[in-house]
């Protein structure tokens, strides 16, 4: 009853509770997002994703349902004669936020200063990346070293164009009044919230709404029940358990794949892991299907492997149900039968509330075959060091595989490579390098997405860890309509929405 009251407390808090009716005021509306600002709004850091999601920011390209390069503030690409240099072309007749136009000496001033800082964004880390302009429309992007991706890098989110003004300081750059978005970041106070106004300037679609208030609420009971009273029209992340009473209150919950992976890692550096026998035992022990329909009572989907539906060469079948048997023999033929049985050390984190309860029901799962396994949930700053040393048995971890950009190579990299630097299963591959490899050559999206796509059934077909649940989004509705969901991340949320009424 306590936790209902704080809860109840914080949504009032967002603004004065609500009579109940969710209705937008004239065609202004309210929303509730589940991460605030990291950074003060800084591109170099976190929050430039954030941005792109408000409307705010726009970067070169974008991605479209495929996961292709698209157009953004830029219309079209190509190769130079160069193979390290990519040629382009601006859109015509875009204007900053505080009025002046998009030049390819603003896009060499934003895309420059982010490159410049002492720790840039991942998307153009360690590639050597120099920008100039070419002619009046365009601008040339080059990389220290072939990069056959590089339309598809522009449009990660911490690479967005800013007018010459946000510079003007030589502090961090200000974001407010100086994007190019369909909205306008009108205002900010501090994490807490801030203001948008429609751009009706803007090149494009124009936005759903003429202004909109956005609260930061990290908690997602609060949430929900800012959206069950009227005080949001919008709310994103909301808990599964939430959904009965947001429609009863005449709201929408959508829920739609995120790009993430819940994975049991398996420490293939020491016994009793380094048998791949071991591995497939636990994999035939865990029911996948149960944990995602039960346990988490339809909050995510079962994992057949790394990539789930979410991406367009995800796995879209359901895994196979546990096999007991199975793993019984497996673990038998491996020397752990009932005269030896087999004790097992598995690490999580609380940060994400499924992680101890799938922690706990795995471990229910793998005592049927004869494996105790002692779950410890701890912090997972305290964790990692041990982790990334191999001073464990089994870590159930969650895992966006679509860290920067959508493009699977990165995770691929650094969490299955020999040398990667993530690689927690401490699995070593020359094949799978070799494939892995391959994709710095590799310039077609569709041949890299079938590569990503290899990569995962290779993955499986060794027991490199067991994935678990890929986790749904969700985001709730009450008197706007217009929502599109984006299992990857990338094009903007709240210009969708259009006030009902």
């Amino acid at each position: 009853m306590l936790r209902l009251f704080t809860a109840v407390l914080l949504a009032c808090t967002l603004s004065a509770c609500s009579s109940g009716t969710a209705t937008a005021d004239g065609d202004s509306i309210a929303v509730a997002m589940q991460f605030p600002p990291r950074s003060a709004y800084a591109f170099d850091a976190d929050d430039g994703a954030l941005l792109m999601t408000l409307g705010v920011a726009e970067t070169l390209t974008t991605v479209d349902a495929q996961a292709q390069p698209a157009p953004s503030l830029a219309t079209a690409w190509e190769q130079t004669g160069d193979p390290k240099t990519w040629r382009f072309t601006l859109r015509p007749g875009v204007t900053f936020h505080d009025g002046t136009p998009l030049t390819p000496q603003s896009v060499v001033t934003a895309l420059s200063y982010i490159t410049s800082v002492s720790a840039p964004p991942r998307a153009v880390r360690d590639i050597g990346l120099t920008v100039t302009a070419d002619g009046d429309d365009a601008v040339l992007i080059s990389t220290s070293q072939p990069d056959p991706v590089l339309p598809l890098r522009m449009s990660s989110g911490n690479l967005g164009i800013l007018a010459p003004s946000a510079y003007a300081t030589g502090q961090q750059p200000s974001v407010l009044r100086t994007a190019t978005g369909p909205y306008i970041l009108a205002s900010v106070a501090g994490a807490d919230s801030a203001v948008l106004e429609r751009n009706d300037a803007y090149w494009g679609a124009k936005a759903g709404a003429s202004t909109v208030t956005v609260r930061y609420v990290t908690d997602p009971q609060s949430r929900a029940l800012a959206l069950q009273s009227g005080d949001v029209q919008f709310a994103e992340g909301l808990p599964h358990a939430a959904t009965a009473q947001v429609e009863s209150a005449g709201g929408t919950v959508t829920a739609y794949p995120a790009a993430r992976t819940v994975e049991l890692l398996l420490n293939q550096a020491a016994a009793p892991f380094a048998d791949s026998r071991v591995r497939q035992a636990v994999t035939a022990a865990i029911d996948r299907n149960v944990l995602a329909a039960k346990v988490l009572e339809g909050a995510a989907t079962p994992a057949s492997d790394l990539f789930g539906s979410a991406v367009p060469w995800g796995a879209t079948t359901a895994p196979q149900a546990s096999d007991p048997a199975t793993a019984k023999r497996l673990l038998a033929e491996a020397g752990h039968g009932p005269s030896s049985p087999l004790t097992v050390r598995l690490w999580t984190f609380p940060n994400r509330p499924e992680m101890p309860v799938l922690a706990t029901a795995i471990q229910a799962m793998l005592a049927e075959v004869g494996i105790t396994v002692e779950v410890t949930v701890g912090d997972y700053s305290a964790q990692e060091p041990k982790i990334l040393a191999g001073e464990f048995d089994m870590f159930l971890n969650s895992r966006s595989y679509l860290s920067d950009f959508a493009d699977a190579a990165s995770v691929l990299t650094s969490d299955y490579t020999c040398k990667g630097s993530y690689n927690i299963d401490h699995f070593c591959s020359a094949e799978f390098d070799a494939a892995i490899a391959g994709l710095s050559s590799t310039g077609d999206v569709t041949a890299r997405q079938k590569v990503f796509a290899q990569a995962a059934a290779m993955l499986t077909e060794q027991a490199v860890g067991v994935m678990i649940v890929h986790p749904n989004n969700t985001a709730g509705t009450r008197g706007v309509t217009g929502f599109t969901p984006d299992p990857l991340g990338v094009r903007p949320v709240l210009p969708q929405l259009q006030p009902a009424g």
